[in-house]
């Protein structure tokens, strides 16, 4: 399995690259303690970013009565829901809390079209606290399959500030599963909200992977 770097990361890490390469420079001409510090702390960064930007190559399959993990983490909610943005009615919630630790690509749990996708500004509570769902930023999107909708959010954390969801420019559109969905950066939680007749395959604090872990099965 090889690792790259995300596309997401690439303004960041490439900017904090150059400042570490001028404080390098300018060691080479002005050997002062602060100078050192100063690169060591931006070599030190550039190294905790390439790291988080991180892009590990995954082999998956595709199943269109499976519903896959979008995002590398860990189970904090499993419980029946009102699901009252789109639905508008009752739907197993599964809640996958993103740590500063974790892959933070997402990907689609399931393939279909695009029916619905919508940004709300908000707050940024601690990511796995219940109210983050609705009170936090996040992206809701809808994807029509063959067996019903599935919804699903991006909620930003207390860390994170910005929400990457390629699903904006593809509403409308079919999709596959396991296609790229975006990117949180610095911590984060995916919610998918899933039929009741759903057969769910993981419990609460269970680690998942991101196109790897089958959430549930499809009736």
């Amino acid at each position: 399995m090889t690792r790259k770097i995300h596309k997401e990361g690439y303004l960041l890490v490439s900017t904090v690259f150059l400042i570490f390469a001028g404080f390098t420079t300018l060691c080479f001409f002005y050997k002062t303690a602060i100078l050192y510090v100063a690169a060591t702390i931006s070599f030190l960064f550039l190294l905790f970013l390439t790291w988080f930007f991180r892009k590990p190559e995954r082999k998956y399959a595709t199943d269109e009565n499976i519903i896959f993990s979008p995002a590398d983490g860990r189970v904090v909610v499993c419980e029946e829901v009102e699901e009252d943005e789109y639905l508008n009615e009752r739907r197993l919630q599964i809640s996958i809390f993103m740590s500063l630790w974790n892959v933070h690509a997402n990907s689609f749990p399931v393939g279909g079209k695009i029916e619905y996708c919508k940004h709300h500004p908000g707050k940024h509570f601690i990511a796995w606290y219940p109210k983050a769902s609705n009170e936090n930023e996040h992206t809701t999107v809808v994807v029509n399959t063959h067996k019903g909708k599935i919804v699903f959010r991006q909620i930003a954390g207390v860390l994170a500030r910005r929400i990457v969801c390629y699903a904006e420019k593809l509403t409308g559109k079919e999709i596959k599963q396991n296609q790229k969905l975006g990117f949180i950066k610095f911590g984060s939680r995916v919610d998918i909200f899933i039929p009741l007749d759903a057969k769910v395959e993981v419990k609460i604090g269970q680690k998942v992977k991101s196109t790897q872990t089958v959430l549930a099965r499809l009736s």
